[in-house]
């Protein structure tokens, strides 16, 4: 049967900017990368309240090293195949931070992260919140911060410290020292997460005072 002149088809409807739709392979692997955050937090829980075995550490790693460089592709392939979309836009940057803030919940309800590495990772966590509310306010005044390479850097440090802690005991048996080389990292994430949010507020400041 034929389509209608003037009426859009299903992948028209679904099209949302500059090539982009809501099944294109940016936005499929955008998809997988936010179906992986329950998967891991399952198997983080079944450690933390399940007293599940080592096995359930490597098979979230997998799973989260899967996720990472799932979202690092999902962009890689926007750019390249300009399938930019509103969809992804608004997903990317949610899957990033569901990935992260999951694993740090359930890393801290196992005992992995613990003591004074907890302000770590509240740090991360809230700067993630305030800095997402920012970014709330300035988009209904159709203003856009660019993200800058330091904050770029700063969410790989904190996938990296992130899967460092989700081996955890299982690494120390491969790689002594696992879950100290993520702590660490963690901590340095910390930081840089002060220094960009502190960045982030500065150059939306003069947008938030009339």
């Amino acid at each position: 049967m034929e389509t209608p002149v003037n009426q859009p088809t299903p992948a028209t409807r679904m099209k949302t900017s500059k090539g982009g739709t809501a099944l294109s392979l940016a936005n499929m692997l955008t998809y997988g990368a936010s179906a992986a955050v329950p998967a891991v937090a399952a198997c983080l829980f079944g450690i933390a309240v399940l007293d599940g075995g080592l096995w359930l550490r490597w098979l979230a790693l997998a799973i989260y090293v899967a996720a990472a460089v799932t979202d690092w592709l999902d962009g890689w392939v926007a750019r390249t195949y300009s399938q930019f979309s509103k969809l992804g836009r608004m997903l990317d940057p949610i899957a990033d931070k569901l990935l992260v803030s999951s694993c740090l919940l359930m890393l801290a309800a196992d005992g992995t992260i613990r003591g004074w590495a907890l302000w770590a990772a509240i740090i991360i966590l809230c700067r993630e919140i305030l800095v997402s509310g920012l970014r709330e306010y300035l988009a209904e005044l159709h203003v856009s911060v660019p993200v800058t390479n330091l904050a770029k850097w700063k969410t790989g440090m904190q996938l990296v410290a992130v899967g460092f802690l989700i081996a955890g005991d299982a690494g120390d048996v491969i790689l002594p020292y696992t879950s100290l080389i993520g702590l660490t990292l963690l901590w340095i994430s910390a930081i840089l997460t002060l220094y960009t949010g502190y960045d982030y507020f500065r150059a939306g400041s003069k947008h938030l005072v009339e």
